[in-house]
């Protein structure tokens, strides 16, 4: 014979459970990004969201930047959060792809001057077919510069820069002198973790 299940005890373990308002880091000016419930608040402590930086900033033209934060530290009934990295939804990256055009990825590896190590991911897309010579010059001019510019500054200029598009527009200029450009885009970022900065 079966045996019955202890719906009390469910229930009483819901009650011991609080929900928790998520916000955003200063750098999206502390946006609320919903809702978590835990019993325990060290237990929140990594536990990762997500967003668009359309919901973020109330602008729909920016759904399709999705936006990852994990939370940090609890106080109150409000938990906070640092940003760990953005991703570009594929049905807009598949938009961005022009028949007899080139896509070029670079990879870009760096730590800011405040001592967070990043991945990021640029990808440039060019107005007609590139030769091999090209590919190679955009490539490493890209990964210059965007290596340059991460040593330069801290985590949140950096994100400020990648999420607005303002790092892309400096890139354009660089890379139009070696071939024409259509777009340029960090697709993807995430964070790797902290290094000691002297």
């Amino acid at each position: 014979m079966a045996r019955k299940k202890q719906a009390g005890r469910r229930v009483e373990g819901w009650k011991a459970k609080t929900w928790y308002k998520v916000n955003a880091p200063e750098a999206f000016n502390s946006a609320y990004i919903g809702d978590t419930i835990s019993a325990d608040t060290e237990n929140m402590t990594g536990r990762i969201m997500n967003a668009t930086l359309g919901e973020l900033n109330n602008d729909y033209g920016k759904q399709h930047v999705k936006m990852k934060f994990r939370i940090n530290r609890v106080a109150g009934d409000t938990a906070y959060t640092e940003f760990i990295g953005h991703e570009l939804t594929k049905d807009y990256l598949r938009s961005l792809v022009k028949r007899r055009s080139s896509r070029i990825d670079s990879h870009v590896i760096g730590v800011t001057k405040d001592g967070f190590r990043v991945h990021l991911t640029v990808t440039c897309y060019t107005l007609m077919a590139a030769d091999s010579s090209h590919i190679h010059e955009i490539r490493k001019r890209i990964t210059e510069r965007v290596s340059a510019f991460v040593a330069g500054n801290d985590w949140q200029t950096v994100t400020e820069a990648m999420v607005t598009g303002a790092l892309a527009k400096e890139m354009m200029t660089d890379t139009r002198v070696v071939f024409p450009v259509r777009r340029i885009e960090v697709i993807k970022s995430k964070l790797l973790g902290r290094v000691q900065v002297a």
